[in-house]
């Protein structure tokens, strides 16, 4: 079994981390830059970086961001937000970002996935799927959560990993935030579906929560924001934790 990844997650907003629940009721959670050091000293895996309003307000791409992280930072990280054209995943690489993340634009403009994989490489291509229990299945949701596309969260998963993306970040929005664990279920439907690797994301509280996340949902990295942002735990204690369920993790 390959090792697996812990990423500290940082949802941006005004140039400020910022958490909420259920993708609502947002509070400040510190400086992009200070706490991305904070984990790189921690020996985080990676860093995922959204700036989660940037669709909805158009605002300008978080380049100088992705800047400023390369030249602190020497774990990979990903930068997503606002995404929408080649040129765009062309700025954040050449800031210095290892990956880009998408997600609206990927529903919209899904040849987006192929023409950055053939570009940059399939391993520079991340799709966020934020999906939402409807019924019996999960639909896949855009706009930072606020619009239901309709899709189902397993079959566009599938197309995702065809059409060339490297790993699927799948926030169950349902969870996120709420502290009460991963949604298993989806993350293990989705994992089953596609070869691709899977980044569970959304509902991490408890220790157990991230070794659950790999042995029952199947994932192969976990996603946390909240319970490293405010200090419950820091990343090392979760690979302790981990490592010593039996998963192998990078220490």
């Amino acid at each position: 079994m390959l090792a697996k990844r812990i990423i500290p997650c940082l949802d941006i907003k005004n140039g400020r981390v910022v958490k909420g629940v259920n993708f609502e009721g947002l509070r400040d959670a510190g400086d992009p830059v200070e706490l991305a050091k904070r984990y790189n000293e921690q020996s985080a895996d990676e860093l995922v970086f959204l700036d989660i309003t940037a669709t909805n307000e158009k605002r300008k791409l978080i380049k100088e961001l992705a800047s400023r992280l390369a030249r602190e930072l020497f774990i990979p990280f990903t930068i997503g937000g606002g995404i929408s054209k080649i040129e765009h995943i062309q700025d954040i690489v050449t800031a210095g970002a290892d990956k880009v993340s998408i997600n609206s634009a990927a529903v919209n403009t899904p040849e987006l996935i192929s023409q950055g994989a053939e570009q940059f490489g399939s391993q520079c291509i991340v799709v966020a799927i934020d999906v939402k229990k409807t019924g019996d299945s999960w639909h896949v949701f855009t706009h930072s959560g606020t619009r239901d596309t309709g899709l189902d969260a397993v079959e566009w998963a599938k197309e995702v990993a065809r059409l060339g993306a490297g790993e699927i970040m799948l926030t169950s929005m349902d969870s996120d935030g709420v502290q009460d664990g991963y949604d298993l279920a989806i993350n293990r439907l989705i994992s089953e579906a596609v070869s691709i690797p899977i980044i569970a994301s959304g509902g991490c509280g408890k220790l157990e929560h991230f070794v659950s996340a790999v042995k029952e949902g199947k994932a192969d990295a976990v996603l946390a924001a909240s319970v490293f942002h405010y200090g419950t735990y820091t990343v090392r204690q979760v690979k302790e934790y981990m490592a010593a369920e039996g998963i192998p993790v990078r220490l």
